[in-house]
């Protein structure tokens, strides 16, 4: 039987670093909305927030998934890319970036523009790094995020994209937070996830999201919901705003 969930075993490696770096690191105390529980599901950490479990991540181990041929079927990027409403100039922050699968088509786009490349993990940094070297796409930026902060200056981004990432976010608020502080106002976040509501979906449960649990968890960090686009095969495309000031 062909599974399409996560990989166990780079969730598992990835499940250890964030443990070590929330014990090392002196994060500041956690939201009060989160709850943990030594009982977690197989694909889960343990934790909860606003009522989901948290699931495992996917570590640089895996990019060979992100990069695979069927995803162009599985989850038609051309669309998400078109439905960004992208202009010349715009930066925008691909927050999970991996191995650079959207930042370099959208760089593509957006003229002297910017994208702000955003991922936990230095060996996807340098993935990206080194397909820059092989590209003469020159204005994507790799920041190293933390697991609590994606590092964006305080409103300078356009739009803002998360791709099958959030719900693997150890410190969700933190991160969906530092995300808005990010954007101007006026500013667009494109959240994709898994249709948490679909069971023919063939992707793990805790690698999914409904919408109702999006928007509550956005809406907690002051996004406005615009809209959700379900035209792509698997996924909900979350559209949301961060009021003008």
């Amino acid at each position: 039987m062909k599974t399409f969930g996560k990989l166990q075993q780079s969730g598992l490696w990835a499940l250890g670093l964030a443990a070590w770096l929330f014990s090392s690191a002196g994060l500041a105390a956690e939201h009060p909305g989160y709850i943990h529980d030594a009982d977690a599901s197989r694909d889960g950490i343990g934790k909860f927030y606003m009522g989901r479990e948290i699931s495992q991540v996917m570590g640089h181990q895996g990019a060979g998934w992100l990069e695979r041929p069927q995803r162009q079927s599985e989850e038609r990027p051309d669309l998400v890319v078109m439905n960004m409403d992208l202009q010349p100039g715009d930066v925008v922050a691909d927050i999970g970036a991996g191995t650079g699968y959207f930042s370099f088509p959208i760089a593509q786009l957006i003229g002297d523009g910017r994208v702000l490349a955003v991922d936990i993990q230095q060996e996807m940094l340098d993935l990206m790094e080194t397909r820059k070297a092989q590209t003469d796409v020159n204005n994507v930026e790799p920041i190293l995020g933390q697991i609590d902060d994606p590092n964006l200056p305080a409103n300078t981004v356009d739009k803002a994209l998360i791709v099958d990432a959030y719900h693997e976010f150890s410190h969700p608020y933190e991160m969906a937070k530092g995300i808005f502080d990010g954007l101007k106002p006026g500013g667009k976040l494109y959240l994709l996830e898994y249709r948490g509501e679909d069971d023919s979906v063939p992707i793990k449960p805790l690698h999914k999201m409904t919408q109702e649990q999006a928007i509550k968890e956005m809406r907690a960090v002051g996004f406005e919901w615009d809209k959700t686009l379900d035209t792509l095969p698997w996924q909900h495309m979350f559209v949301f705003t961060k009021p003008l000031e």
